[in-house]
């Protein structure tokens, strides 16, 4: 069994942001795997499949980002599932627009939404994928985060969706490494290190 989460924010006003790219890699996931993300519980939306032979349930906190542990832990508690079957996309400002960084495990840095599922769950080992979103530029860190790409950027976002899909499901099939390769490298020498 595995739980796999995008992180974001609910509502209209928020579709689309920088923010809620682990929203919308999570969307691009369940069209590939035929899930229906509709089911309502556990302070999100979810929904369940199988891939690979495993049982997953997909799902978006509704919590707005800084709660989004309440959700998770909940619904790791239903399932019975262990934390290090647990796998998170979001956003990250400290990568460039449209890359991945694929991690084990780690802190949560500077993201409000993976603080708030670290303390939550009581622990940081679990895989996530960090998509780029771009940082700034010195500008307003909340403007930054709760605007909407431009195209070009929008264009790069895609690629880096439908990039996580594939490496979710990498993770799923024992291949975590292998997701690691293939994609942490797009972005060597472009980001800044790991804190």
């Amino acid at each position: 069994m595995f739980i796999i989460a995008g992180l974001g924010n609910p509502g209209l006003l928020y579709q689309r942001t920088r923010h809620n790219a682990g929203f919308q890699a999570l969307d691009r996931l369940a069209d590939e795997l035929h899930i229906r993300v509709t089911k309502r519980g556990f302070s999100g939306i979810y929904g369940e499949g199988v891939y690979h032979g495993e049982r997953v349930a997909l799902v978006k906190p509704t919590t707005y980002m800084n709660l989004s542990g309440d959700c998770i832990q909940a619904i790791l508690h239903f399932y019975k599932c262990p934390l290090e079957h647990l796998i998170v996309l979001y956003d990250d400002i400290e990568l460039p627009v449209g890359t991945l960084r694929i991690r084990e495990k780690g802190s949560a840095g500077t993201h409000n939404g993976m603080r708030s599922i670290i303390a939550c769950v009581g622990g940081e080992d679990f895989p996530r994928v960090r998509i780029g979103v771009g940082d700034r530029d010195g500008g307003d860190l909340k403007e930054h985060v709760l605007g909407r790409p431009g195209k070009a950027e929008q264009a790069a976002l895609e690629t880096a969706f439908q990039d996580a899909v594939s490496a979710v499901k990498l993770i799923v099939e024992g291949n975590l490494p292998e997701a690691q390769a293939k994609f942490n490298k797009k972005h060597i020498g472009g980001a800044k290190t790991e804190r």
